[in-house]
Order: C-alpha cells, then structure tokens, then sequence
C-alpha cells in the first residue's frame, strides 16, 4: 500500500508540476515585465522550488568526458564492459595507447539507496592514473519477477565475477556499504586460491564492525526486531513497473530517512536556494540543482537484499564475529595475505563511525604490516571521505601512492 500510495500522490501532483513549469517560465521571461519585479521572481523562484520537490529523479549522467594526464586532455567515455540482470561494470575508457600501464582499479559503489553516479568525483580523481571500473547496481523497481532474487549471497557473487573478469592484479576501492561484502569476497578468492584475488583492498566510511562507535543509523538497525523492518519498511513495486510485485525497500523511503538525518540543514538550503532564485545569484542556484539532482535520485533494493543486510551487518556482525558464511563455505579473513589493506575514516562521519573501518585490520590477522595504512581525514564527515576538497587533495593522493606501491605488474 505504501507504494501504491506514493504513486498515486506523484501521479497526482503531474498536472501542479505542469502548471509550475508554465509559471515559472512565464514569470523568468525577459519578454515579461513582471520578471523585473520582486514579485513576478518570487512567483518564477516558487514555481521552480515546487516543481523540483515534487518531481521523480532519473538517474543522474556521468558528466565525465575528459580527463588530464600529464597537463593533456584525455578523452574518456564511460562503456558498459560487463553486463548482468542486477550489476552492470562500467569501464571509463580514456582514449590512451593500449600498452599504458596504468593500475586496474575497481570502484564498488553501494547499493544503499543511490545511483554509483554518486561517486563521480571518485572516479574523476583517479582517472588520470587508472583505469578505472566501477559497479552500476539495477534499481529492484526495473527489474521482473522472473529475474529470481538478488541478495548478499549474489552480490558476493557479483565481485567475485568481476575481479576474474578483470583479471590478476586488480585493485578495489569500496565506498560505505559494501565494504563488508568485498572484504568477504577477497577473503573467499584467497582462500580457494583465486589468482583474480584482489593487489589491495581500501575501504572509505565501511560498516565493517559497526559495534564501534555506534551512529544513529547503526542504533537503529539495532533498535527494532527484523520483522518490524519487514512489516514497516519494505513494500510491493506496482503496476506498470517492470518490477511489478517484487518486495523491495523503496528508493524514496531510505531518501526520507537521509533527509531526517539532517532535516533542518535540508529546509535551510532549500529557503536560501529560493532566496538565490530570486536575486539571481545563478551560481549558487546551479550549485544547489547539481547537489540535489543526484541526492534526490534513489533506487529501490531487493526485500532479501535489505534484510539480510540489517541482520547480519548491522544485527548480528557475521563478518565481525567470524560466522559469516557464503553459499555453504565460512569466510574466513585470515586467508588474506598478500593483499594490501587500506582503511579511511572520516572524522565527522555520522554514518560509519570511527573504528567501523578501522576494524578490518583487527580482523585480516596475516596481512602483514608493511602492506597496511589507516588513514583519519579530519574535518569531513560521511560524504567527504569521497568526494569534495579534502578528498581530492588529501584522501585520493594517498589511496593513489597506496595502489602503486602495492601493484604487482
């Protein structure tokens, strides 16, 4: 019913948007004499703010065609290498000579409620010294019944299935969530003696051991038996999506949770975003519109996918603990030992708190420690760990310094 309902309200407010589109292009016309006026602004500026909160967010473009190496522009274009019903890999082809010998790098974006494209300036930073891969997961909504199921099991599967298409020597980076799902894979191919096992493992704000310092998205997952989460949050996908009837957790509830988290800040840019529209100021407006077009584009996640990741991540720690298993098979993190491991943690982050990631040193026992760094930004919180200022001066230098150091060809 949650789902239905929220249909049903977004096909209502289409003939509203219709009419915001008209007013506000109506009242910003410079045919308009009302457009010189504070009025006929406000009225364009309220039109614009109402037609962007109530609209579906696609998602986002990449947006990357160029990168610099070595003070020359470098075409790229991003070209799906690897296609499945669930996870696409997508190569950023730069337009190089074939015999570069660039490291292989493998970006793991989470399936937590976003597009990968939240991870533009991730990628931006390390394209002019990698080539770099990055995993696109399907929204649940666009995927049919007949697809069968996607969980933790699958996704494991999904790296692993990358990493030996990718071939030996690959490096990954995974951002947040899934974090504790490549940890497992790489601890997986090591043990069955997988030359595809990843060079270097490096985790950026992972929930490895939520256990340490708890945030409130952690407490939460704690806070409530697993069939609340079931009964309350996950829904049906109607009709006419391709989806149609597959229990998933719904993009537009996790962006409701994210926008909670920090709801006065929310309120407080879009007031001044209004206040912007209507001075004029374009660059503060097109900074806010490229920070909300991808924030506000969400995907749904499978219903086994979501719980199963509450249980075990958030719940019950199996990686943690050392009672993870995969298809019959335990995961066990001391098989990793000779893949270099790098944790970064954000000081301010207020999703995986401090020591969350720092917690896969303590569990990959037989790495040893010259093939290991752990690294604090201060200043940042969770988004800042990959993306902005301090990730593109600070961060991304050493995780770059750490994946040449520790490449093997």
């Amino acid at each position: 019913m949650l789902y239905s309902a929220f249909e049903l309200t977004h096909a209502a407010l289409k003939p509203w948007r219709h009419m915001a589109r008209g007013t506000q292009a109506m009242f910003s016309s410079p045919l308009n004499p009302m457009s010189y006026t504070l009025a006929g602004r406000s009225m364009a500026a309220s039109a614009d703010l109402f037609e962007r909160l109530t609209r579906r967010y696609g998602k986002p473009d990449w947006d990357i065609d160029a990168t610099q190496i070595d003070g020359e522009t470098v075409k790229v274009t991003p070209k799906p290498a690897r296609q499945s019903t669930w996870m696409t890999l997508t190569h950023f082809n730069r337009d190089v000579p074939a015999s570069n010998n660039d490291p292989k790098l493998l970006i793991v974006s989470p399936l937590s409620g976003h597009y990968a494209t939240l991870l533009r300036d991730t990628v931006k930073a390390f394209l002019p010294a990698h080539e770099v891969y990055i995993t696109e997961w399907t929204d649940a909504r666009t995927v049919p019944m007949m697809a069968g199921r996607f969980d933790l099991n699958d996704y494991v599967d999904q790296i692993e299935d990358s990493l030996r298409f990718l071939g030996p020597n690959t490096h990954v980076l995974a951002v947040c969530q899934p974090g504790p799902l490549v940890l497992a894979a790489a601890a997986l191919m090591a043990e069955n003696g997988d030359p595809a096992r990843p060079a270097s493992l490096t985790f950026m704000g992972s929930p490895i051991d939520t256990r340490k310092s708890p945030t409130l998205p952690n407490e939460l997952a704690k806070s409530k038996p697993l069939d609340w989460f079931a009964r309350t949050v996950i829904s049906t996908v109607p009709f006419p999506n391709a989806g149609a009837m597959r229990r998933v957790y719904p993009g537009f509830v996790q962006l409701a949770s994210f926008i909670q988290m920090n709801k006065d800040s929310h309120v407080d840019a879009h007031r001044e975003f209004f206040d912007h529209l209507v001075a004029g100021d374009g660059d503060s407006t097109e900074r806010h519109r490229a920070f909300y077009d991808e924030y506000m584009s969400v995907m749904d996640l499978s219903e086994e996918f979501y719980l199963q990741t509450i249980k075990e991540i958030f719940q019950e720690h199996h990686l943690a603990r050392g009672i993870m298993r995969h298809r019959g098979q335990r995961v066990d993190l001391s098989a990793l030992t000779d893949t270099a491991l790098m944790t970064v943690e954000g000081e301010l982050d207020d999703i995986s708190g401090i020591g969350q990631t720092q917690a896969a040193h303590d569990l990959c026992v037989n790495i040893p420690t010259d093939m290991r760094q752990d690294y604090v930004q201060d200043g940042v919180g969770h988004y800042g760990v990959f993306s902005g200022r301090r990730f593109r001066d600070n961060i991304a230098p050493r995780i770059a310094r750490f994946i040449r150091d520790h490449n093997k060809s």
